[in-house]
């Protein structure tokens, strides 16, 4: 009898993105908090334990069962306000990274993929927009249109915008020169079609990553602004609103204050580490160093054991 012919290996697939994002616990919990802040204000919509604008004559309550997180300097309860406040973190994080994505796409692929003298003068013109402040572009919107949250939008996606095509357009420039890209180029596709089906998915990890960090510091630069009293009016609560309101007892009644600043260091740190992991799950290179690095620690533990 012959011997039995022998199986061909099976070639092991590399799990996709989305599941090597669900592997890190980092980004799981990222994950989990993003998805309470958007729960909390789809919530918001349509309940919360009391009116967030509606005062009493409970000043300066501590929290309890009837008012979790406690109340303000007018009686107000500090959870409504603070749920209340997540529609706007959400409005304003989700529109600059909206405008952001525009903006530094465009500014990435004009600088990088146009003849000379488109790609000189757009990245003159990145460089002069990045020498002005996010927060100065914001107070003078502000003191030419008022300020509202449409001024926190503009100014931030436009600023960290800018800001995001300078890290694109070297990603455009290494994507621009490989070998499928001139090849498609031979082949005759045009410039548009090259864009959407060969450039922009290979640069999807780096866009993804600066989408996250420009939402993150939008929650930031909103807090800062409607702090300095540039960003939302008092009608809106926010929570960068609700610090600027306690600014003046916070020795006195610093756990009113820590609520919402709470809110926003734990969004942010959300938005960082899953941008975080978002990087890892999508870059292949980080993964493939890192278990080369872990493999070579643990044979190098190996032969020291031997010893």
């Amino acid at each position: 009898m012959s011997a039995p012919a022998l199986a061909p290996a099976r070639r092991r697939r590399r799990p996709g993105a989305a599941r090597r994002l669900l592997r890190q616990p980092i980004g799981v919990g990222a994950l989990v908090v993003l998805a309470v802040l958007l729960l909390t204000a789809l919530v918001s919509l349509v309940w919360t334990p009391y009116d967030p604008m509606a005062a009493s004559s409970r000043l300066w309550d501590g929290p309890s069962a009837a008012h979790w997180f406690g109340t303000d300097q007018i009686g107000r309860d500090i959870f409504s306000r603070v749920m209340a406040g997540s529609r706007v973190a959400v409005q304003v994080a989700v529109l600059s990274a909206v405008l952001a994505a525009v903006v530094g796409l465009a500014f990435g692929a004009l600088s990088t993929l146009t003849t000379r003298w488109v790609r000189e003068p757009v990245a003159i013109l990145v460089d002069v927009l990045i020498a002005f402040p996010t927060l100065l572009i914001a107070m003078m919107l502000a003191a030419t249109f008022g300020g509202s949250l449409a001024v926190v939008v503009v100014a931030v996606g436009i600023g960290y915008g800018v800001g995001a095509s300078r890290v694109l357009r070297s990603e455009f420039r290494g994507v621009a020169g490989a070998d499928y890209v001139l090849a498609a180029e031979a082949a005759g596709l045009t410039r548009t079609r090259i864009l959407t089906r060969h450039i922009l998915p290979n640069i999807a990890s780096a866009f993804i990553v600066q989408l996250s960090l420009t939402m993150a510091l939008s929650l930031l630069a909103e807090a800062g602004l409607s702090y300095l009293g540039y960003g939302a009016p008092t009608s809106v609560i926010s929570w960068g609103r609700m610090l600027a309101e306690m600014q003046d007892h916070v020795t006195t009644h610093p756990l009113a204050a820590f609520w919402p600043g709470a809110a926003i260091a734990v969004t942010v740190l959300a938005l960082n580490l899953l941008g975080d992991a978002l990087r890892e799950a999508t870059d292949p290179t980080l993964g493939t160093s890192r278990s080369a690095r872990r493999r070579g620690s643990e044979s190098a533990g190996t032969l020291s054991l031997g010893a």
